[in-house]
């Protein structure tokens, strides 16, 4: 029997070598594949985390859903989905009621047209007998929008019925406030002309009492002018004259200036405005700013200022009255243009909101502002002809 040789010192250092390579990558290998099973674990417990997190987002998702499938069911305004190329891709019941279950494709533009019929109020349309109106929204950043539709008739009904009440108690209170307004004028009058039919009365006395009457006479006439101009309405205020501001302004300060001079009250026109050129009714626009300038006359005492004033503003031309009278309360501020509103005993009411309805019909605005003893300041707002500046 042969016997095995045995290997030489280096070769076997070479093979001690090799197996402790070898157990060294097989322990590292083990190593890796623990740490993999122990990261598959890790992510298998976070991926059935994850999915249970996604099913119950799934679900509160199945359950808005369909509350609100439930809630455009019930809703009673239309509610119209359209797509990106404006067609009905989506309608809730209301909306299939209004205009037929067939609208789902349609293009929503022509049935716009072919079935709804314009108001006078933007986005309110007719359709049949009712009122609708429509609200867009924009749906996604495709292009889609959603339509919300309102059956308006009723409060439509109810809105144009209030309206009527509000100028039935409107027109009650001119009528009552306008019976008073004639009959103190009128008691008057009568009272001065019964005293005319003595016989026994003197010339001096008859002269008075005539004179007496014609004023009272008077005044009743100019109320009742004030009330016919004020009834006119605004629309018949505007004109087609063209004027500048100096000549405005002009006009109504050479109406007044007698007026002022009798009360001996100070009174100035102030204009840095005198070539900027407005258009409209020149005896309107003068008699607005003679109301005001009236107006702030009765507020002062003997020594008083008034200022009527003129600058240009942008593409307006602002006039102001300035005056250093009592001043106004602010709750009298309020209700200054109301018309009948006055709080002098021999007032109508009417010269400012005349001025006002004036100023409205030439596109302008006016306001108040006003303190206590220190006096009160009214300015109007006018649009500047620009054209008819360049001509002149």
């Amino acid at each position: 029997m042969s016997e095995v040789a045995p290997m030489p010192g280096h070769e076997a250092q070479e093979l001690q070598r090799a197996f402790d390579v070898f157990n060294q990558v097989s322990l590292a290998l083990t190593q890796a594949y623990q740490g993999l099973q122990r990261r598959v674990e890790s992510l298998t417990a976070e991926l059935a985390v994850a999915n249970g997190e996604l099913r119950r987002q799934y679900e509160e998702k199945e359950a808005l859903s369909e509350r609100l499938s439930l809630l455009l069911d019930a809703l009673p305004a239309g509610v119209v989905v359209l797509d990106s190329a404006a067609c009905v891709s989506e309608a809730n019941p209301a909306a299939c009621e209004m205009f037929g279950a067939a609208i789902i494709g349609e293009f929503w533009p022509v049935v716009l047209e072919a079935r709804l019929v314009a108001t006078e109020a933007p986005g309110e349309w007719h359709f049949d007998e009712r009122r609708l109106a429509v609200v867009e929204s924009s749906l996604d950043s495709a292009g889609g929008r959603i339509l919300l539709i309102h059956d308006v008739t009723a409060a439509h009904g109810l809105k144009a019925e209030l309206e009527r009440h509000q100028r039935l108690v409107a027109m009650g209170e001119m009528a009552a406030t306008l019976a008073h307004q004639l009959r103190t004028p009128l008691a008057t009058a009568l009272l001065y002309s019964a005293n005319l039919g003595q016989a026994d009365l003197a010339d001096a006395a008859r002269i008075r009492f005539a004179s007496k009457t014609t004023a009272q006479l008077q005044r009743l006439e100019r109320l009742i002018q004030e009330v016919l101009l004020f009834a006119r309405g605004e629309s018949e205020s505007i004109g087609c004259d063209t004027m500048s501001a100096e000549e405005l302004l002009g006009d109504a300060a050479q109406t007044v200036q007698p007026l002022f001079m009798e009360k001996q009250v100070v009174f100035r026109v102030i204009c840095s405005a005198a070539r900027v050129i407005v258009t409209g009714s020149r005896k309107a626009l003068a008699g607005a700013l003679v109301n005001l300038l009236e107006n702030a006359l009765q507020a002062c005492t003997v020594g008083g200022r008034v200022t009527l004033w003129a600058s240009e503003c942008g593409r307006q031309l602002r006039i102001g009255v300035r005056d250093t009278g009592s001043g106004i309360a602010p709750e009298v501020q309020l209700r200054v243009f109301d018309p009948f509103f006055t709080t002098r005993a021999q007032g109508t009411g009417l010269g400012l909101a005349i001025a006002l309805g004036v100023v409205r019909a030439h596109g302008g605005t006016i306001s108040v502002s006003s303190i206590l003893g220190e006096g009160s300041d009214f300015m109007i707002l006018l649009p500047i002809d620009t054209a008819a500046a360049q001509r002149h």
